[in-house]
């Protein structure tokens, strides 16, 4: 069961939006993600989050009335969590066992790594589609779904450990590994290979480019977010 979490910030045109969303299960807009589903054509299956973004755009409790009562989930502006992250832990609950997330990209830094943070943890998301880029998850060893509570620490998401991608040569790639485990990957179809190499904590590679119309990236040990320009 595949979740689509469409969120604020830059995100992804309306055509690859709806794409996205033709590939989900649920589709849930977290606060001004609305703005972005319905500018795609996208009626979400829920919309959640403390509303205040949506109501900066002059017109959201009307846009918030034509939605069935029940399928608008409120939180206070003061909350313990991201909108996003309310967005998620709703999918998982759902039974979602892999989640995409549409947006959050560009304006605050603190958003931006805030975004970032959530690939850390033991249940994360697989794929992060901005204005800009594609982002992929991928963790080493056999992923099952994880059948506890979302955020428990023994709960695991549906991801993959390999990455097939097609795009033109010299196509730009950054590779950042995440934790603070081991982590080693190997690869094909780029200008400097992954094979052998120790990632430690705070390592990246920027700006790897591919060789071949097709490249692919498979994680030995540890977990990668893999960038490529969308």
């Amino acid at each position: 069961m595949l979740g689509l979490a469409i969120t604020g910030g830059e995100g992804p045109g309306p055509d690859f939006c709806r794409f996205l969303a033709k590939n989900a299960n649920f589709v849930i807009a977290a606060d001004s993600g609305l703005l972005a589903a319905e500018k795609a054509g996208i009626k979400p299956d829920w919309i959640i989050g403390d509303m205040d973004s949506l109501n900066d755009s002059g017109d959201g409790i009307k846009r918030l009335e034509k939605y069935p009562a029940e399928s608008v989930i409120r939180f206070p502006v003061d909350k313990d969590f991201t909108d996003t992250e309310l967005a998620l832990d709703f999918l998982w609950k759902k039974g979602a066992l892999e989640i995409w997330i549409a947006g959050g990209g560009g304006g605050r830094l603190d958003h931006l790594l805030a975004m970032r943070s959530l690939f850390e943890r033991d249940r994360f998301p697989s794929r992060w589609v901005t204005a800009f880029e594609d982002v992929r998850c991928l963790e080493a060893g056999d992923i099952h779904p994880g059948d506890t509570n979302p955020g428990e620490k023994n709960s695991r998401p549906v991801t993959a450990n390999e990455l097939v991608f097609e795009c033109p040569v010299d196509t730009l790639i950054s590779v950042f590994p995440l934790g603070d485990k081991k982590a080693r990957a190997l690869s094909t179809g780029l200008k400097w290979p992954l094979n052998d190499l120790n990632w430690d904590r705070g390592s990246f590679g920027i700006s790897n480019r591919t060789t071949e119309e097709t490249f692919t990236v498979r994680v030995t040990d540890g977990r990668f977010l893999i960038i490529v320009p969308l």
